[in-house]
């Protein structure tokens, strides 16, 4: 992540993940999520991934290794663009994605 010659995205699935647990109060933040998430953007030099139909048809064939939605719809986009992921959930390898984090 330190390396500037990478290019760093975002899903949308994460966005929408934080408010879906914004709305249930399963989170707080110290100020707005509109301010909140695009200043962790910007400082990061985070660009968001929008899902595509590309991504939606890679949902369909992919095993159930694992149940959580969003991270389906980033395994999927990972999958279609080639991507490593930043992540420490266990379940990612079973799908072929390249991962950096460790297992939870």
């Amino acid at each position: 992540m330190t390396d500037r010659s990478n290019e760093l995205y975002v899903s949308h699935a994460t966005a929408w993940e934080v408010a879906i647990k914004l709305c249930l109060g399963k989170i707080k933040l110290e100020a707005g999520y509109e301010v909140i998430f695009q200043r962790v953007l910007e400082e990061n030099g985070f660009m968001l991934l929008p899902p595509s139909v590309e991504h939606y048809l890679a949902l369909i064939p992919l095993p159930r290794h694992h149940g959580d939605p969003f991270d389906r719809l980033i395994i999927a986009q990972a999958q279609v663009e080639g991507l490593t992921v930043m992540i420490s959930d266990g379940e990612f390898p079973a799908y072929g994605v390249r991962r950096v984090g460790t297992p939870a």
